[in-house]
């Protein structure tokens, strides 16, 4: 009677309880990569989030994931990512900015761990009854910490190689600044289920970091001989004399000499750079049992809908 109540019970809450099994999931990710810094962008000076977006700077990027439902509202995700940004003053409308004729590109490597918020969803999309695809939308916020090293070329330089900026302190910083950053990723998605095991959505990452240096450009022209190899000043720092008058704001370089700005946002915002994240995912769920269910209810999947017999060893 007991056992049969407790059936009954589970009974009427539906899916409520045998929902819970499905707990745990992992997958991966993959789409682009954008950078909102001080370089390349569109017409203007540089802009916060969205609108200084240049589409022909979107990279690849990629990775992979691990979430955890607590409940039916939050569930926390633990990611590695990785993605490409990159910038070109030469792509800018800005008179400004295609002056300072720089460019680069950092390869990022992201660890996050975020809390996912269920928002709004459908159990049964199509509404027939099926139960077969759900839906889910979600709002996130978290922390993470990544790896950057920004790189830039010159054909006038070791071939047009990539080199390191880092290393040659390219606006005179007394030591070279970090390669391990922190950020605040931040933003929404939405997946469906099909067949409760496996996933297709989409989600959009938003970084506010703790660095200006993404793109290695945050303050002013520093003096020649303040960089760490005072040959390559025109090589990496002071480009803008690679090209020619008629591009140059008011025809000169008076923009462009040590102690005017390199940053184009140089202490606004905090001075800080971001980088965006857009990834279509794939994830498999796992097919768990909570403990009610297999304290109450483990004999319901065995063939006849018995309890299993014991032979008795003496």
């Amino acid at each position: 009677m007991k056992k049969l109540f407790a059936f009954l019970l589970v009974c009427s809450f539906g899916t409520g309880v045998n929902a819970q099994k499905y707990v745990f999931e992992y997958g991966f990710k993959l789409g682009g990569s954008n950078v909102l810094g001080d370089m390349g962008g569109k017409e203007k000076t540089a802009r916060a989030f969205v609108w200084d977006i240049k589409m022909q700077e979107t990279n690849v990027s990629l990775g992979g994931f691990v979430r955890y439902k607590f409940n039916n509202l939050v569930s926390a995700n633990l990611g590695l990512t990785y993605g490409r940004i990159s910038g070109d003053d030469a792509l800018s409308t800005n008179p400004g900015r295609r002056g300072r004729n720089l460019s680069f590109r950092n390869d990022l490597f992201d660890l996050s761990l975020r809390g996912d918020v269920f928002l709004y969803n459908v159990n049964d999309v199509g509404g027939r009854g099926r139960y077969r695809l759900d839906f889910k939308s979600f709002g996130f916020l978290g922390v993470s910490g990544f790896y950057h090293n920004p790189k830039a070329q010159n054909p006038a330089y070791n071939g047009g190689a990539w080199t390191a900026l880092r290393p040659l302190r390219t606006e005179g910083q007394s030591k070279e600044y970090n390669k391990i950053s922190m950020s605040i990723p931040m933003g929404f998605g939405f997946f469906f289920t099909y067949r409760r095991q496996h996933r297709f959505g989409f989600e959009l990452a938003y970084h506010l970091t703790f660095t200006d240096y993404l793109d290695d450009v945050a303050g002013v022209y520093p003096e020649i001989d303040q960089v760490a190899d005072p040959s390559l000043y025109y090589v990496f720092t002071n480009r803008s004399p690679d090209l020619p008058a008629d591009l140059l704001p008011g025809g000169g370089l008076g923009n462009y000499e040590p102690g005017e700005k390199r940053a184009s946002l140089p202490g606004e915002n905090g001075g800080n750079d971001a980088f965006i994240f857009s990834h279509l995912t794939y994830s498999y769920v796992l097919k768990g049992k909570n403990s009610f269910y297999s304290q109450n209810f483990n004999w319901l999947g065995r063939r006849g809908g018995g309890r299993r017999k014991v032979r008795a060893k003496f």
